[in-house]
């Protein structure tokens, strides 16, 4: 018996993926960018059909959902290639890549940039932290030499095919010797090939000022739940002087959070009919997926997986 294979979604995308870049730098021109973390494919299409331009996906979101483990480098590159393919593929969207360190010294760096770039990601993110890497926001965390950090990101700027392709350069610096250190490092990282810069876990709303006074944009602000930063809005984050705020594990928290729900619906009542009016219905489901029951021929003559 042949092994089977992969479902396949057959091409909708408006946009081609080599372009997207160029469709993410303009977002940030005229709006601050909120970048959800999409914790599967549908939940990238979700996103694109509630009008938000961007989705993010992100290394902690993608080991527990989708392998249960914590973000500590245990994914793969090839398994970060396969599923920026699935969300690039499951919406027009650009996606923003969290790639870690990069998985190793500039050499691998340009390798994961290539690979990402084809995949379709818009943006790859790359972070100054030594492997065995951590939560940016847990205590534990070991830096490389901000001089290694700066030939990755030279290295990534020179692989990648497409000059749009935005390059995200964070620094965990905050969380391990301080702001200063960490502003040092970010500006060093823009000169070294950085387009975006993210300062990761800043403590309070002075800090936020003070990197954005002292560091070019566009900015990334992460508004990650229950971590070291304040969670502020995203039109005050804007008038601060961050162009993207991103949310990398809310989609998965709330997920999770409702399922234990209904898991203790279903245990405690015997029947979900209760929980009717907090699902998506049929009708709505097929319209995430693209799919007109009455006219499946697209679907079933779709070729090759992505």
């Amino acid at each position: 018996m042949p092994a089977p294979t992969r479902p396949t979604r057959p091409a909708r995308c408006e946009s081609p993926l080599t372009g997207r870049g160029s469709l993410l730098r303009r977002s940030v021109e005229t709006l601050p960018l909120a970048l959800p973390g999409a914790p599967f494919p549908l939940a990238a299409a979700l996103a694109e059909s509630l009008g938000f331009k961007a989705v993010y996906l992100s290394g902690g979101a993608m080991s527990a959902g989708l392998h249960a483990v914590p973000d500590i480098g245990l994914i793969t590159l090839d398994e970060l290639v396969t599923e920026t393919g699935r969300l690039a593929s499951a919406c027009d969207l650009p996606v923003v890549v969290d790639a870690d360190t990069g998985f190793g010294g500039p050499e691998a760096t340009a390798d994961c940039v290539r690979a990402l770039e084809q995949a379709g990601a818009a943006a790859i993110q790359l972070e100054d932290q030594r492997l065995p890497k951590r939560c940016g926001h847990l205590a534990g965390k070991e830096l490389i030499d901000a001089s290694e950090m700066c030939e990755k990101l030279a290295a990534a700027r020179e692989a990648r095919s497409d000059p749009a392709t935005v390059i995200i350069a964070r620094s965990d610096a905050r969380g391990v010797v301080g702001l200063d250190d960490a502003i040092a490092r970010l500006a060093a990282y823009h000169e070294a090939g950085g387009d975006w810069l993210f300062p990761e876990a800043l403590t309070d709303r002075g800090e936020f000022i003070r990197v954005a006074a002292e560091l070019p944009g566009p900015l990334v602000a992460n508004m990650t739940e229950f971590g070291r930063s304040p969670l502020l809005g995203r039109d005050e984050l804007a008038s601060l002087g961050f162009a993207v705020v991103l949310y990398p594990v809310t989609l998965l928290r709330v997920a999770m959070k409702a399922m234990a729900a209904a898991l203790a619906v279903i245990d405690a009542e015997g029947t979900q009919e209760s929980l009717l009016d907090l699902m998506l219905d049929r009708e709505e489901l097929y319209a995430l997926l693209d799919y007109d029951p009455a006219a499946p021929g697209r679907w079933l003559a779709a070729e090759e997986p992505r």
